[in-house]
């Protein structure tokens, strides 16, 4: 009997004692658990939340890309913090005002895209921040093509870096040129293009289709700037003398290369060529409504993606501009242009402003963009290295068109260009409308020399 009672009882006991370990266990597990839960929650609660602001330009949808990506990344890096970014896309005509405001009121920005012939005047009004000593310890500006790379100075200056490219070519329908018998080869100079300009209205004037498309409005010196530099000419030069600085840019547009080049233009016109008041960035081309235009390599973005592969099927580009000769010279030129990532004086992180920006440019990063926008690389290694396979599939033209870049030349980064546009742009609008052109840009010149200082 004794023995069962102590039987029952180390029964119990021993039922006691796994409960008591198994309650135990259990405790030990919620404690844990919330010890952990209150470790995040304290992690959550210390971590710090920055917003970054930004105004980029339009299209929106490739800031959408670059920033769904660069943003991820960035938050990744700093684990304490929750980075978001804050931005506006404005229109284009809207974007340079829009900065040159939230700057003067000394408005909080921390990255801002601008146009590369905005640098100067952005630059001399103390609105950017200088990154030379963040681009040294960047060290990758030798990855940069030397023109895009010097696109985004100001007086030795770092001031932005140019995140990708555009150039002009001349862009042709292969079925418009074949029913007029006219061989694109004929487009690569002068003479052969007017005579080709003629031909081709005789032929295509009864389906309303014009042969070439002639730029007028405000990108009309967008175009004549080729011309003028590949006979050797330049918009300004430095010269001694100036009344405040000592030396200084002067304009030297006028001389006899310029008045060359912009009777070529003329030349255009009085063959027939009506020069256009409106600009839609080539999707009139893509429309179908001219043979032949010179245009920026933006012009693939009017094309439906689902198009491009059996694109050049249809279109053809011809990799320069048409030389001032009859013979097969290629000695050419072409502009570029592009979108500057600058960090605004005003900014209050930019330290965080500058990785980001740094993000938005590292190939994983920025390739997309550019694949969904046909838009080119001012980085060597994206260009032409491995990075490239992507681009060469996907983009119409593409080494064609990198192959330009070293051909190119931007407009000059000085605070008064902007103005000096628009002196030229008058002086070709009265060419156009038959005005002499050497008195059109002499008329200009002295504009010029007086927005300048002199």
């Amino acid at each position: 009997m004794n023995n069962n009672n102590n039987i029952n009882c180390e029964l119990v006991y021993k039922s006691k004692t796994s409960k008591l370990k198994f309650l135990i266990i259990v405790s030990f597990v919620m404690l844990s658990l919330l010890f952990i839960s209150k470790i995040n929650f304290i992690a959550i609660i210390a971590q710090e939340e920055i917003t970054l602001n930004a105004i980029f330009a339009e299209p929106k949808e490739r800031w959408e890309i670059l920033l769904e990506n660069a943003t991820k990344i960035l938050n990744e890096r700093h684990p304490d913090k929750k980075i978001i970014i804050d931005y506006r896309v404005l229109p284009y005509t809207d974007t340079r005002t829009q900065i040159l405001t939230a700057m003067a009121g000394k408005t909080p920005i921390d990255l801002i895209s601008i146009d590369q012939i905005w640098l100067g005047e952005f630059a001399e009004g103390g609105f950017l921040s200088d990154l030379t000593s963040n681009t040294k310890k960047w060290n990758k500006s030798s990855d940069w093509y030397s023109q895009n790379w010097e696109g985004g100075l100001y007086n030795n200056q770092v001031k932005g870096i140019w995140a990708w490219t555009d150039v002009r070519a001349l862009w042709y329908w292969k079925d418009l040129l074949d029913k007029a018998e006219v061989n694109p080869d004929q487009l690569k100079n002068w003479n052969e293009y007017i005579s080709s300009s003629k031909k081709l209205n005789e032929i295509l004037e009864k389906d309303r289709i014009q042969a070439m498309h002639l730029v007028g409005a405000n990108h009309s010196p967008d175009m004549w700037y080729p011309y003028l530099w590949m006979l050797g000419g330049e918009i300004l030069e430095q010269r001694e003398g100036h009344p405040k600085k000592s030396n200084y840019w002067y304009p030297i547009y006028n001389n006899d290369l310029g008045v060359k080049a912009l009777q070529f233009l003329k030349d255009q016109v009085d063959a027939g060529t009506k020069p256009q008041i409106t600009h839609f960035w080539g999707q009139e081309f893509a429309d179908k409504k001219f043979a032949v235009m010179l245009e920026g390599s933006w012009i693939l973005g009017q094309f439906p993606k689902n198009e491009w592969s059996t694109l050049e099927e249809k279109i053809g580009m011809i990799p320069m501009f048409p030389v001032p000769s009859n013979s097969n010279s290629t000695n050419t030129s072409t502009l570029m242009g592009g979108w500057i990532l600058s960090i605004p004086e005003t900014s209050q992180n930019k330290e965080l402003a500058w990785e980001l920006l740094t993000i938005m440019l590292e190939p994983e990063v920025l390739i997309p963009m550019l694949l969904q926008q046909g838009y080119l690389p001012t980085q060597k290694s994206i260009g032409e290295g491995p990075y490239s396979e992507k681009l060469k599939f996907t983009i119409p033209y593409y080494e064609e068109l990198v192959s330009l870049i070293s051909l190119g030349k931007g407009r000059p980064n000085i605070p008064e260009y902007p103005i000096i546009a628009e002196h030229i742009r008058n002086a070709i609008e009265q060419v156009y409308n038959g005005m002499d052109p050497k008195m059109a840009l002499d008329q200009a010149s002295k504009q010029s020399e007086r927005a300048l200082g002199w």
